[in-house]
């Protein structure tokens, strides 16, 4: 059954998920929630896909995280894929939901995160996802983030 991570309290959810995939890329032992492994960030709005995208090349000073678009022929080969549809990734081992829905197929991914930030507009529908979650009995997690840099 997928397991579900909740990560609440972010300042900004953009850079709050580049810095979480950052710091779990380069993890040598999964953590809680932790990505390592192949990851797919489902974004499906564009301008959030092209932002995360370009927060994944800046957000740690030495470096950058290997990701690529889903569609992208590196895909197959690449840790982190962007996605602004989920019905053709290449892997189904972690999904990421930047979206505010249920994310259609969920169930085929082992684990799934959601990302969850202080916005009413972000807060209030991550509520509805994860009753929605709760009350289908998938394992759920809980990690705040308020207070972290």
């Amino acid at each position: 059954m997928t397991r579900i991570s909740f990560f609440h309290g972010a300042n900004d959810r953009l850079q709050a998920t580049a810095k979480w995939i950052a710091e779990a890329q380069r993890s040598d032992a999964p953590a809680h929630g932790s990505c390592v492994g192949p990851c797919v960030v489902y974004a499906p709005l564009k301008a959030q896909a092209d932002a995360l995208d370009r927060l994944l090349w800046t957000a740690v000073a030495t470096g950058f995280t290997p990701h690529c678009q889903a569609d992208s022929a590196l895909a197959e080969e690449t840790p982190v894929l962007i996605a602004t549809h989920l019905d053709t990734v290449p892997h189904d081992r972690h999904l990421v939901n930047l979206s505010n829905e249920i994310p259609p197929g969920f169930e085929q991914f082992a684990h799934v995160t959601e990302i969850i930030s202080l916005n009413d507009d972000v807060r209030l529908p991550g509520r509805e996802r994860f009753r929605f979650y709760r009350e289908k009995g998938y394992p759920l997690e809980s990690h705040d983030l308020a207070g972290k840099p």
